[in-house]
């Protein structure tokens, strides 16, 4: 058995999908001598959770991808018939409103939390802890006498980056809508039908793969996830998962018009 071959079979035994034993010899590293098995399985296995499921290259024919007729809202219910590997291109939180939304990632950019009845102050990445101590946020009580220099100030892109995946840690009763697209371009919404703890704003990345194993619901062009059905194999796409957290909060505010002057 050839070096891309014991790759491919040690990748099937993680529980991934198999990429082209063609394009496992493109995501070797180019050196010599190479590295040993377990090396090289742990390299391959990082650039396929960052590739991009649409290269041609990535898999045999025929390739793992959703059903015809997939995306017919007329079909009421089918369940899938092999495992199909996806990538994520948007996620949303559906338990809140998308102007929730917007006011908890600004307030997180300006540095303040709610908690209880008191403002938690964070970091934003734009300043110096004002006290020296760097890993400790400070606060300032709603009801209370305020510090000196504990008001929130605008935060950065890169603050309301950091904010926007703060804001979307999940709670144990959220649900989330997926975009999900698979290696011939295809994409189906995703819908919890039950809780899956890895997804949610923050912790899911745009680009990151996830096997739809068979079984798997497809109803009326949504698919139907659960922890049963949908295992979550990680990665993401850099580019993709840049691009999506600096515009989400940009997005949002369109999404309800709340660059408006009537907004408020």
């Amino acid at each position: 058995m050839d070096l891309p071959t014991q790759i491919r079979s040690a990748l099937q035994s993680q529980g991934l999908p198999s990429p082209s034993v063609a394009w496992i010899r493109t995501a070797m590293p180019n050196r010599n001598p190479l590295p040993p098995l377990p090396a090289l399985v742990a390299t391959v296995k990082t650039r396929f959770l960052a590739a991009d499921l649409t290269n041609p290259a990535l898999f045999d024919s025929p390739s793992p991808a959703f059903p015809p007729n997939s995306t017919n809202p007329e079909i009421k219910e089918v369940r899938l018939t092999w495992d199909i590997p996806v990538q994520v291109l948007d996620i949303e939180n559906l338990s809140k409103s998308k102007w929730d939304q917007v006011e908890e990632i600004e307030a997180i950019a300006r540095g303040e939390q709610t908690r209880g009845r008191e403002i938690i102050r964070l970091p934003t990445g734009d300043e110096e802890d004002e006290f020296g101590l760097e890993s400790q946020p400070t606060r300032a009580a709603v009801n209370g006498a305020e510090r000196p220099g504990l008001q929130g100030r605008g935060g950065s892109t890169a603050s309301v980056a950091a904010a926007a995946a703060a804001a979307g840690a999940a709670s144990k009763t959220s649900t989330h809508r997926l975009v999900l697209q698979d290696c011939k371009g295809q994409k189906l919404y995703g819908l919890e039908l039950k809780r899956i703890d890895k997804i949610g704003i923050g912790t899911l990345n745009i680009g990151e793969k996830i096997l739809l194993k068979r079984g798997a619901i497809l109803a009326r062009g949504t698919l139907l996830l659960d922890p049963g059905t949908c295992t979550i194999l990680g990665g993401k796409i850099e580019a993709w998962q840049k691009d999506w957290v600096e515009s989400r909060l940009a997005r949002l505010r369109a999404a309800v018009g709340a660059d408006s002057p009537n907004a408020r």
